[in-house]
């Protein structure tokens, strides 16, 4: 349904609106006051990433088996829009692609679901998940704002998941607890949030959905991210330093603020390590959302590039941040650490679910407290509090609490060991009806993880560091009460266990009822490695086996090579470009991701000697070739690049070029410091310029101070203005005579050009915090040339430039190359003016202008995934027995071949790759597997995300008879072959 019916459907029935507001009061899931609350349960989520579009679906159970054994209850699911929508009204939700059965597999592994549809959700994945084809629409629509025409198309998005997200909601069979509009919109220019979200509000209501709608903020600004608009509850993403100081108060902070609101803390996004969900949970946060616990793959060409670099990088094929579980499953030291918060969490219940910070400090730490942080208290609904005490160090410490109020102390006697860079959750006066039994927990120096009810009775398990108390005061007549490796002290119900902590530590309580109540304290990594806990005192502890990487012998049997000349696919590309005088670029041309081929000519006179070549706006990996020769090959990051080369030999007249250019992704993060980092930035090339002079021409400029106001003026000084009728000229004189009477200051006429300094282009040295000045200057153009560019190499400040009189523009700093050519006559002098805006110590850089020959006749050709297929399949024919290493001359392309079954476990491989100056797009039958970039060459960006130089091999993608190996090799660095020393298969 699309948005403006929707709109209409909404106009006719505000009543129906009023309903679905009631009846999502009344639904099986509310965030409202202090709680999270699932079919009139409280609950405490703890939340893991879990991608579908990340992990071949032979996966999914198995990974929601893993992450419901590790103690989470919950997951939570990004859906892009690009991986179901691949082309315009081409929509695929099969295979890997089927979200609904995802759903249903999350509901019948117990784990609730906080789906996140977007239409942008950022995940590092290509465009956010934003379709390119969007960014190519006329007029520029807005996106992921209150945009009628981008509202027009997110309704088209929504027609297909939100019914599938209303059929797996809570309270209709499913587990979807609630549903997040866009994502971290308070990072993004948005200029109505409000009715933004507000619109996608009304779309989600649309379909059905029932259970809470949320919108979370990537950096703290609730009104920017959500609008707070009604009906959407705001959530938190946080990303501190794992040992902040001040990172409880702002969580406080912001728990506060939302307690304003009556909805409860909801961290969506946080750190991975569980140190820090303490600390969230102290702050009393009903959702603890690490983010990225499973990690996952970006199989196909789903990388995305962001800012994380300096500030360009690409997004590694591998995506892993060192969660829980790796891409391939295995399950790391964390995890571990991710059952115990889990049981913790599980063994207070409700009790915790509904727990609020205490109003005012309740604690004080006494003892080694440097780099401690707390004590906070939150205090248990029902009664009683855990105090968390957090050590920031990496030392060891000695502490003891005590209370603010009635000035109890823990321990009661001596001090407890904190141990570095550990949380602990201790319990005070706490009912043991929680788990039964009358009577409470008066306190105790270990951290209660785990409790059960058996048969029989209750278990309580704790953990220590060495020795410690637990204090109970038993409201029942006690039968008997026998201790293990630790002292008991009785008086009538009250008991007082000491231990030592030199073992396990048992206490066996047996009440008149019959009914028995047995505590077990261990030492930390007991707690970790705790399988099963017995109200007779047993525990069973499994320690991890140790997994190693041993690479195993000729798996992908005899490598073969076939070269491809220029990296062309001998035809299989399709010519998706007829011949322009302009470079388009490719999503102009409905190309979206892969590869593309741009073919055209320039004419170069007899004589003209080439010195390099101007790509402009170039993005994403860019490899040029001149009249068959490798040029080399730029990142430019959607800026212009010069790249330098000595053609000498070339006699003049056509010269034939080719660029190689590659999308790896789009941003999934909207940076204004790099044009290729806008969301909707466009792929390939704009233009192309043979060069054949370089001039630097920073030295003797003119220069004149103080005209503030004609900064940015931007008019011809011949022309008048509708304003004054005066010339540009004579303003600035008013101006600048004004600004000398104002400053008291005799100033130089600025007619008089002949009295203005004479200095390096920036270099008038002034004690102004803020200075604003005009510099001017003449150049020779040369006569044969026919392409002018302005480059303002290292610029900082603000400027804007005119060309003999005409206004070409502001100068950007973040791509400084300004296309002159439409002012410029051959062999005439053109005359520069910068208006130059800057604060103390900012550069203004230098000037450059580059002289050539603007290249037409562009032809463009493209591949996806089946385009290079096929060429793959047809290079095998020509390839040869080729062995590693191998080295391939710097600039040449070609296919390497070979066949690999699944390892002995049939879990398949992890390929690791070591080599220098290579790109590899690696493909396992038809489909791309990994991206790589091995180091070398000064074009080669950041790789962030994962690892940079391996890629996995799915085990069920292998099949009975394994599947072939191809791999797309680019030798990328003009200054040295690539090579490819070796591919490693590391069994899974």
């Amino acid at each position: 349904m699309g948005f403006t019916k929707i709109q209409q459907k909404l106009a006719r029935s505000d009543s129906s609106l009023s309903i679905r507001i009631r009846v999502r009061s009344e639904a099986a899931v509310s965030f409202g006051g202090n709680a999270v609350r699932i079919g009139g349960e409280s609950v405490l989520l703890l939340s893991a990433s879990l991608f579908y579009f990340r992990i071949p679906r032979e996966h999914w159970r198995e990974r929601m088996e893993q992450v419901k054994a590790l103690g989470y209850n919950s997951i939570d699911v990004y859906f892009p829009w690009n991986f179901h929508e691949r082309r315009e009204n081409v929509w695929d939700f099969e295979g890997m692609r089927d979200a609904e059965t995802f759903l249903r597999l999350a509901a019948e592994a117990g784990l609730w679901v906080i789906a996140r549809p977007g239409p942008y959700i950022c995940s590092e994945w290509d465009g956010g998940g934003l379709p390119a084809y969007l960014y190519a629409k006329q007029p520029p629509m807005k996106l992921r704002d209150n945009d009628p025409v981008f509202l027009e198309h997110v309704g088209r998005w929504y027609d297909k998941i939100m019914p599938i997200l209303q059929k797996q909601q809570a309270g209709a069979g499913g587990s979807v607890i609630c549903v997040q509009l866009d994502n971290e919109l308070d990072f993004y220019d948005c200029d109505d949030p409000k009715g933004y979200i507000s619109a996608l509000r009304d779309l989600a209501l649309t379909y059905g959905i029932r259970v809470p709608l949320t919108a979370c903020a990537g950096q703290g600004g609730l009104l920017q991210a959500s609008g707070l608009a009604e009906g959407v509850v705001p959530t938190c993403n946080f990303y501190p330093h794992d040992r902040d100081p001040e990172f409880e108060s702002k969580a406080l902070h912001y728990r506060e603020k939302l307690a304003d609101l009556h909805v409860p803390l909801l961290v969506t996004e946080t750190n991975r390590t569980h140190y820090l969900l303490r600390r969230l949970l102290s702050a009393g946060a009903k959702l603890l959302g690490p983010y990225l616990q499973v990690s996952g793959t970006n199989f196909g060409f789903t990388n995305a590039t962001n800012n994380w670099g300096k500030p360009l990088a690409f997004l590694a094929s591998d995506y892993d941040f060192g969660g829980m579980i790796s891409p391939e499953g295995h399950i790391r030291p964390e995890a571990y650490e991710g059952r115990l918060l889990g049981r913790l969490i599980r063994a207070y219940g409700a009790a915790l679910a509904e727990a609020e910070p205490a109003a005012k400090p309740a604690w004080k730490a006494e003892g080694d407290t440097e780099h401690v942080f707390g004590p906070f208290a939150l205090g248990l609904a029902g009664g009683g509090q855990l105090v968390f005490i957090t050590n920031g160090d990496e030392r060891d410490k000695r502490i003891a609490l005590r209370a603010a109020d009635e000035g109890l102390l823990l321990p009661s006697s001596g001090t407890l060991k904190l141990c570095g860079l550990r949380s602990l959750a201790l319990p005070v006066d706490v009912p043991l009806s929680v788990w039964g039994l009358p009577g409470r927990i008066v306190y105790s120096t270990a951290e209660l993880y785990m409790a059960e009810r058996q048969e029989g009775g209750t278990v309580l398990a704790f953990h220590a560091a060495g020795s410690g108390e637990i204090a109970l005061a038993i409201d029942a007549p006690v039968a008997s009460a026998a201790a293990e490796q630790a002292t008991l002290e009785q008086t009538d119900r009250q008991l007082r266990v000491r231990f030592a902590g030199t073992g396990t530590a048992l206490c066996r309580i047996r009440l008149e009822d019959g009914r028995l109540l047995t505590l077990i304290v261990t030492d930390y990594l007991k707690a970790l490695y705790t399988e099963s806990i017995s109200i007779n005192g047993k525990i069973t502890v499994t320690l991890p086996s140790a997994e190693t990487e041993q690479p195993a012998d000729n798996v992908a049997g005899n490598w073969r090579l076939s070269l491809a000349d220029g990296g062309k696919l001998g035809g299989y590309a399709d010519k998706v470009g007829e011949a322009s005088s302009q470079a388009p670029f490719l999503e102009q041309l409905g190309v979206y991701r892969g590869f593309a081929w741009y073919e055209a000519s320039a004419l170069v006179p007899v004589g003209a000697k080439i010195r390099g070549f101007l790509v402009r706006q170039g993005s994403d990996v860019i490899s040029l070739y001149a009249g068959g020769r490798y040029i080399g090959t730029a990142t430019p990051g959607g800026r212009s690049a010069f790249i330098s080369a000595e053609m000498e030999d070339f006699p003049g007249g056509t010269l034939g070029l080719q660029v190689r250019a590659e999308i790896w992704g789009h941003t999934n993060f909207d940076d204004a410091r790099l044009p290729g980092l806008r969301l909707p930035a466009l792929k390939g090339i704009s233009g192309l310029t043979a060069v054949t002079r370089v001039r630097d021409i920073s030295s003797n400029w003119r220069v004149f101070q103080r005209a503030a106001e004609a900064i940015g003026a931007g008019v011809a000084e011949v022309r008048g203005t509708a304003r004054t009728g005066k010339t540009a000229k004579a303003e600035m004189i008013d101006k600048a005579k004004m600004i000398d009477k104002t400053d008291k200051i005799a100033r130089i006429d600025p007619a008089d050009e002949s009295l203005w300094p004479l200095v390096g282009f920036g270099g008038w040295l002034t004690a102004d915090q803020r200075s604003h000045e005009i510099f001017r200057r003449e150049f020779e153009p040369s006569s044969g040339a026919a392409a002018w560019v302005l480059h303002f190499k290292g610029l900082e400040a603000e400027a804007r430039l005119e060309v003999n009189g005409n206004d070409a523009g502001p100068v950007r700093r973040f791509d400084p190359f300004i296309d002159i050519t439409p002012y410029v006559t051959p062999g005439e002098t053109v005359r520069l003016t910068v208006y130059l805006k800057r604060t103390l110590g900012q550069s203004a850089g230098r000037v450059i202008i580059y002289e050539g020959y603007a290249a037409n006749g562009f032809t463009v050709f493209a591949a996806e995934e089946p385009q290079l297929t096929a060429s793959a399949e047809a290079a095998q024919a020509s390839a040869a027995a080729q062995e590693l290493p191998l080295t391939l001359a710097s600039g040449a392309a070609g296919w390497l071949f070979g066949r690999v079954k699944s390892s002995a476990a049939g879990k398949g491989w992890r390929v690791r790759a070591a080599g220098s100056g290579l790109k590899l797009t690696v493909f396992m039958g038809e489909r791309i597997v990994g991206r790589l970039w091995l180091p070398g060459g000064a074009a080669r960006p950041v790789i962030a995300g994962g690892s940079a130089d391996s890629f996995y091999l799915p085990g069920p993608w292998l099949g009975a008879e394994g599947e072939p190996l191809s791999i797309f090799l680019e030798a990328v660095d003009p200054q040295a072959h690539g090579k490819l020393e070796s591919l490693d298969f590391i069994p899974v």
